[in-house]
């Protein structure tokens, strides 16, 4: 497994990036007002999209609170782990 610059492992998003983009352009908002909005930076926001910087879950619901968006549709998908079924145990 390869390991970004610094040798730290990438932990995985708070946020989906392209969620974040489509509620942004969807609201009409640039990123720079996104920003203000949520008083953090513009290239906050800009990694935030690009998904080089994890949003905390602080940031994270006052972009749903200015996007008028439900957090859930920004928050990251946590797939659950799909469990084979045990070999001859399957419907006859």
């Amino acid at each position: 497994m390869t390991q970004p610059s610094g040798g730290r492992r990438r932990r995985p998003m708070n946020h989906e990036p392209d969620a974040v983009i489509y509620a942004r352009e969807r609201a009409g908002l640039t990123q720079l007002e996104l920003a203000e909005r949520c008083g953090i930076s513009q290239q906050l926001v800009s990694k935030i999209e690009a998904g080089t910087r994890n949003a905390t879950p602080t940031v994270l619901t006052r972009m749903a609170s200015e996007l008028n968006c439900p957090l859930v549709v920004l928050e990251a998908k946590r797939h659950a782990a799909v469990r084979p079924e045990p070999c001859g145990q399957g419907a006859s």
